[in-house]
């Protein structure tokens, strides 16, 4: 029996039941099986935030670089080969105006990455073009907008981004705007998405674009769900059910309806979105910052840290010596997926939004940058999936949505 039909009747024991980690099979194989189902597969991870990475200092991803979670060498060696580059604005621009000339900054530099290595890069507009440049030998490039802060009222910006490359719109970010609330923001003062909100939602069905709810109110979320006739995505979140009360990440109900419509939930990977732990270090920090100041009777500009020379700096590397940041690691964030399939009862609703180049140096240990997909792959394989679930989970589901995205608006 060869190592790939073994895996598949692995998978097959798991759901019906059994521990699959309990198999006798040596490590060494599920590593060489998973290193050659990367390199095979076409792996889609929908939110990296390499745009925004370089867009006060250039780096050429095109080769390797020293910083960062992404670029050419890395990803070929995790066998990435569609990472959606994130059109990040920032929520505070939408005051300032300046929201849409951001975007379209960012957008110059992906297809700038593109037109510079075009033996490397390609920009990609739709499924056909990702499984294309895949068989020859390219990294695709598609877009994926987060925050719709750039639409600036006007639905015909919806077109216009869509033609500008752009293929999911993120409705909101760190803050309500003129679209949707925010899960980051109590001051929801939509109470889901605005009357405009629910004319974008329509809007991006007639137009082919994939609606992400990542980062949206739980409100939002339902309001989204009833209105779309076209599956939607988180394109960067992961379960509550790890992290209670972090609204940021899917409840279960929440996940268990994205399911019934077809849609997928993209594991995030930072470590506060997959571990409780992780996610009260930054309130443990800033609650024993508030003590700190109290015990100095400190006030004024020095609980910004601006009076003593960046006390808050200092005070934040003490802080993190004594109180090491607690990375979740592989299993942690193999929980999620597993998570979602048990909820769902099927592994179609699943994927990848690692958030790369976006939640800093929060990553869990194993999946520190985009060489590390096959690290993955092998807990899965470890933990009973079926090459052909892999094969779903690292692109095949994203995949599905996309093309039933543009069969509605076909329609």
């Amino acid at each position: 029996m060869n190592t790939r039909s073994f895996a598949a009747i692995i998978g097959t024991l798991c759901l019906a039941g059994c521990e699959p980690s309990k198999v006798p099979v040596e490590p060494q194989d599920y590593k060489s099986i998973a290193q050659k189902l990367s390199q095979n597969s076409i792996i889609i991870d929908t939110h990296i935030d390499v745009p925004y990475r370089i867009i006060d200092q250039w780096e050429d991803v095109s080769k390797a670089t020293e910083t960062g979670d992404f670029d050419y060498p890395r990803a070929v060696t995790g066998g990435l080969n569609a990472p959606f580059m994130s059109i990040y604005t920032p929520a505070s621009l939408e005051k300032e105006g300046k929201s849409k000339e951001r975007a379209e900054e960012l957008i110059k530099l992906v297809k700038r990455i593109a037109n510079d290595s075009p033996e490397k890069f390609a920009i990609a507009l739709s499924p056909d073009d990702i499984e294309r440049q895949f068989e020859g030998g390219k990294i695709s490039l598609p877009m994926g907008m987060e925050n719709g802060s750039p639409i600036e009222g006007d639905l015909n910006n919806i077109q216009y981004f869509f033609d500008e490359g752009i293929r999911y719109i993120t409705l909101a970010h760190s803050l309500s705007n003129h679209i949707s609330d925010s899960s980051y923001d109590d001051n929801k003062f939509h109470g889901g998405l605005s009357d405009f909100g629910r004319k974008v939602v329509l809007k991006m069905n007639q137009v082919g674009m994939i609606i992400d709810i990542s980062h949206v109110s739980d409100a939002a979320f339902w309001e989204v769900i009833d209105i779309s006739t076209a599956p939607v995505i988180a394109s960067h979140s992961s379960a509550r059910h790890f992290t209670p009360g972090f609204e940021r990440n899917m409840s279960d109900e929440m996940i268990q309806k994205l399911a019934e419509n077809e849609g997928v939930i993209m594991i995030n990977y930072g470590s506060a979105f997959l571990t409780s732990d992780a996610n009260r270090y930054s309130s443990l920090q800033d609650q024993a910052w508030e003590e700190f100041k109290n015990q100095k009777e400190l006030d004024g500009p020095d609980k910004f840290g601006s009076a003593h020379g960046g006390l808050r700096d200092q005070f934040d590397t003490d802080f993190a010596r004594s109180h090491p940041y607690p990375f979740a690691n592989l299993d942690q964030t193999l929980d999620h997926f597993d998570h979602v399939v048990k909820l769902t009862g099927s592994v179609d609703y699943v994927g990848i939004g690692s958030d790369y180049d976006g939640v800093g140096d929060t990553l869990p240990t194993g999946l520190k940058d985009v060489s590390s997909y096959p690290n993955l792959v092998e807990g899965l394989l470890i933990r009973g999936y079926s090459e052909e679930d892999i094969r779903k989970i690292l692109g095949g589901n994203l995949l599905r949505v996309w093309r039933a995205v543009e069969a509605v608006a076909q329609q």
